[in-house]
């Protein structure tokens, strides 16, 4: 089996995460979705791709020798947000820390380091997965090269291009000279869209057979592709992703390293990612002031391990019990999770319906909360929970009666001081246990952009 490549655009997909996820904050207000949408995204195939061949590409500051050839190259787009270049440090720092390569190359861009290093991979019998949504890598799919957009879920092979573009990967180049490309800013012929494109290149066979023909191209298209023949060998040149840059690593030089794990520890405490710290054990007593033993917190995310915490459920005295819903209101409320803890430090949380950017795969919401009814409607089997008023409502809209409700402790805490001024679990936490808990705020934002549930990582 042929040794396989896993190159990923980082540049493209840091735009991507930002804008999936713009209001994602620390507590401190630090801006933090880029840095998860991205730090997500690598974990997630690193687990779909069994190879040790890895790296990530980012675009390098400053001008490429493509501003050179054309000085309205990329001029229309929008300087970088604020919010987005404060975290660029910060992702380039856990991609290290996870172990994984990362290259920048000046005067040129990532999708040249890409290129050269599919050709090259391509040349010593690797096969090559290039992780990206921009459409110009296209041109670089071969029988040993194919493009993922993992945002959609889509693998392109060579049919996969010739089905979504209409040309194969080696008319892409031409495809792109005759439309332009609005993003880039290359200009195209004016008037001519894809479908004109396709039918040119399906009818002429190549862009430099359709140049050379091009007095007998009809109508207004063929007066702006004749009057287009001197600006198109320029949006040629920019729209070819070049494959010789100089590069200190070769393929097989890209290994995915041993992680640092003190220092993954300290970014995704600063960055609050508290799920990422707690599979690696969270911050130890010098790191943190007044850390307790380190909690064993699981996300379940596949059915052996729910049929094992099932078997634990079953077989505890007592168990804490919360939905997670996408409303307040218990009537409108759609469930996005459920969570379960056994004994102090052990839980679990079961992701059911979350659909933000990269999101990994769910288990199917309708099987799990079947095969929890038994246990939620067993008087015997008692449970713990917060406002567990409210989580009978969203469960009986799903026909699940719950019962051997033991203890509320929003109630318990209203029987305790009727005149408290709070009893949420924000509240009781920091009263009762010293905690500071995280704010549903602090990870959704706040007004009219604050995300809903199913939208937070």
């Amino acid at each position: 089996m042929s040794k396989q490549l896993v190159l990923v655009d980082g540049s493209s997909y840091l735009y991507r995460a930002f804008h999936a996820m713009p209001n994602l904050a620390n507590s401190r207000g630090e801006s933090t979705g880029a840095v998860y949408g991205i730090v997500n995204m690598l974990r997630r195939l690193m687990r779909e791709y069994d190879t040790p061949y890895f790296a990530v590409v980012f675009d390098a500051p400053g001008k490429t020798f493509r501003d050179r050839l054309y000085s309205a190259y990329k001029a229309n787009r929008p300087s970088m947000p604020d919010e987005l270049r404060s975290q660029i440090d910060k992702v380039n720092a856990v991609i290290g820390a996870m172990g994984l390569p990362l290259l920048s190359v000046p005067d040129v861009e990532a999708d040249d380091v890409i290129g050269t290093l599919a050709r090259q991979a391509s040349a010593c019998g690797m096969e090559t997965v290039i992780v990206s949504g921009d459409k110009d890598l296209a041109q670089l799919v071969d029988a040993k090269v194919c493009m993922c957009d993992s945002m959609k879920d889509v693998v392109y092979d060579v049919e996969g291009v010739k089905t979504k573009f209409g040309v194969p990967p080696e008319r892409i180049v031409d495809f792109l000279a005759l439309v332009g490309d609005t993003s880039d800013n290359i200009p195209g012929v004016p008037k001519v869209g894809p479908k004109t494109a396709v039918r040119w290149l399906q009818e002429y066979g190549s862009l430099d057979e359709l140049l050379a023909q091009a007095d007998t191209v009809s109508g207004k298209v063929g007066e702006n592709l004749r009057a287009s023949l001197e600006q198109i060998p320029l949006s040629y040149e920019l729209a070819t992703v070049k494959c010789d840059v100089a590069l200190d690593r070769g393929p097989e030089d890209l290994k995915i390293g041993a992680p640092d794990e003190e220092t993954l520890r300290q970014l995704y405490a600063e960055l609050e990612f508290k799920t990422w710290l707690s599979e690696l054990g969270g911050l130890n007593e010098a790191q943190e002031d007044g850390a307790t033993a380190s909690a064993e917190y699981e996300t379940v995310l596949d059915k052996k391990s729910f049929s094992r915490w099932l078997k634990r459920l079953s077989k505890a005295p007592l168990f804490a019990f919360d939905t997670e819903t996408t409303s307040i209101d218990a009537m409108r409320a759609r469930i996005v999770g459920v969570s379960f803890a056994v004994e102090p430090g052990e839980g679990a949380y079961v992701p059911l319906a979350h659909d933000y950017l990269d999101a990994p795969s769910q288990l199917n919401r309708e099987e799990v909360l079947e095969a929890l009814r038994p246990l939620l409607e067993d008087p015997d089997q008692e449970k713990v929970g917060q406002n567990l008023k409210y989580d009978c409502t969203v469960l009986s809209n799903h026909g699940i009666t719950l019962a051997g409700m033991r203890f509320d402790t929003m109630l318990e805490s209203y029987v305790l001081d009727s005149t408290g001024s709070r009893h949420d679990m924000d509240t009781l936490a920091l009263k009762y246990l010293g905690h500071k808990t995280i704010s549903f705020e602090a990870v959704a934002g706040k007004g009219k952009n604050q995300l809903s549930f199913n939208e937070v990582p």
